[in-house]
């Protein structure tokens, strides 16, 4: 009996002092949050070993969209869509515009070579020069030479002969495309024939073929040269025409311009009526005012 009392009493103080403890165990709100606070400055401690992190960290101050700024956000959107289509479309004309003039360009100077070959090239009595342009200057006349004593329509000089020879032989070599050839040959007949009136052909056609080979600056010196030499020469016209063709592939279209209005002031309605007909798409290539 006594020990069933000892243990009675044994139980009863260990129910007495469980809710105590219990009560020890249970935190405080406050003491979890301390406790939380310990352990969140432990872990920045080791992921900021240098230094506390901003009071902000991990916070944006920036509200959420909305549906105003979300629709502000798409109309701006479209406008810069509609921008881009209209500009794609204005380049687009543009270029379309640019192959039109470079196309309408490449046929007049085609028309032009055509034409020039065929005035300088054509038997005389095969050319029927029109009564509202006699400044066009006869074209080469045919070198077949009498029988010897036999009639001739002309005295044919030999010195003549030679000079017209020589210069056919430059032209057949520029319309070849061999320019060098062409160059060499009519510089030859230029020094063989000083006084000859096709040096000033000789000179105007050596300054083309230097501008058709590619090298507009040397061809430009060549063609002024010729112009300045004599401004009454045959084809003294062509070569200030063409010295503006070379400044506009030198990048030079004002001074082109005023090589084709020079070439207007001094000729007036003297111009060869082919350099009427193609100075007009030549000014407008330069942008001439």
């Amino acid at each position: 009996m006594r020990f069933q009392s000892i243990l009675l009493s044994l139980l009863l103080s260990a129910l007495a002092a469980a809710p105590a403890a219990a009560q020890r165990r249970q935190a405080s709100p406050e003491q979890r949050i301390e406790r939380l606070e310990k352990q969140v400055r432990q872990v920045q401690g080791r992921i900021f070993p240098k230094g506390q992190p901003v009071d902000t960290a991990g916070f944006s101050d920036e509200p959420a969209a909305t549906q105003a700024s979300v629709t502000n956000l798409i109309t701006r959107l479209d406008a810069v869509e509609r921008q881009m289509a209209e500009a794609i479309r204005s380049s687009e004309e543009n270029g379309n515009r640019i192959a039109v003039m470079e196309a309408d360009l490449a046929r007049l100077r085609a028309d032009q070579e055509r034409r020039l070959r065929a005035l300088e090239t054509a038997p005389a009595a095969a050319v029927v020069e029109p009564a509202a342009e006699p400044e066009v200057p006869a074209p080469t006349r045919p070198r077949v030479e009498a029988p010897r004593g036999g009639p001739a329509d002309e005295p044919v000089l030999a010195s003549d002969s030679g000079a017209e020879a020589a210069y056919d032989k430059g032209f057949r070599q520029w319309a070849a495309g061999q320019y060098d050839a062409s160059i060499k040959s009519l510089d030859a007949m230029i020094k063989a024939y000083p006084g000859h009136r096709r040096v000033s052909w000789a000179h105007n056609l050596a300054g083309r073929a230097l501008l058709d080979k590619g090298q507009p600056r040397a061809a430009a010196e060549r063609l002024l040269a010729n112009y300045r030499r004599d401004p009454q020469g045959e084809r003294a016209q062509d070569s200030l025409f063409y010295l503006g063709q070379s400044l506009v592939k030198l990048g030079q279209p004002g001074q082109a311009c005023k090589a084709y209005a020079e070439l207007e002031d001094v000729y007036g309605t003297a111009l060869r009526a082919p350099l009427r007909k193609d100075l007009p798409g030549a000014k407008s290539a330069a942008r001439c005012g």
